[in-house]
């Protein structure tokens, strides 16, 4: 292995150390705590190091929400691995995308909540962004009707987006939440 090579290899540790710091300080203690001082000192390098990887907080919680996006992929493809159609296939997805919300709430901020400066619905989106949209799509673009699938997806996802986001934030009652997701699948497993 040449100098070089071993260089490269210590950098993707790093780089992936901070990443997974920031996670673990994030969910034990909220992205407030995430501060490049503290990181740095937990990570054990000096500032400067830290910001050869990443230019500032922004860049780390894009990071974050990338390596979330392929979690949330896998999910919900293991969620229909065994190829559930219609309402089977949408209640699959929306359990496998609940628990994963509700498992990894600092994650799901980055995600969605948290300013990461990932572009949405654009040429420059992220391929493990568009792979989720890509699993959405796969799923539940067969049940959009005469909807556009792409855009009977987008309806799925923001509603779907919406039940966890208010119901995490007590914007909901906890009574009925299951009642509500039940809504969502019969609504557009149309069945």
């Amino acid at each position: 292995m040449s100098v070089q090579e071993r260089k490269e290899r210590e950098r993707t540790h790093r780089h992936q150390l901070i990443v997974a710091t920031a996670r673990e300080l994030a969910e034990s203690q909220g992205w407030d705590a995430v501060t490049t001082r503290r990181l740095a000192e937990r990570i054990e390098y000096s500032q400067p190091v830290l910001y050869s990887h990443f230019r500032g907080k922004r860049e780390i919680v894009a990071a974050v929400a990338l390596e979330g996006f392929a979690e949330l992929t896998e999910a919900l493809r293991r969620a229909v691995a065994d190829g559930p159609s219609g309402r089977a296939a949408v209640a699959s997805l929306v359990a496998a995308y609940v628990d994963f919300a509700e498992r990894n709430p600092a994650l799901y901020d980055a995600m969605f909540l948290l300013d990461a400066g990932l572009p949405f619905a654009d040429a420059a989106t992220p391929a493990p962004l568009r792979e989720a949209f890509g699993t959405l799509l796969d799923t539940l673009g067969g049940l959009a009707g005469d909807a556009e699938p792409a855009l009977f997806v987008e309806v799925f996802w923001s509603a779907l987006h919406g039940l966890v986001t208010l119901a995490r934030s007590g914007r909901l009652p906890r009574e009925g939440a299951q009642q509500r997701l039940d809504v969502l699948v019969d609504r557009f497993a149309g069945d």
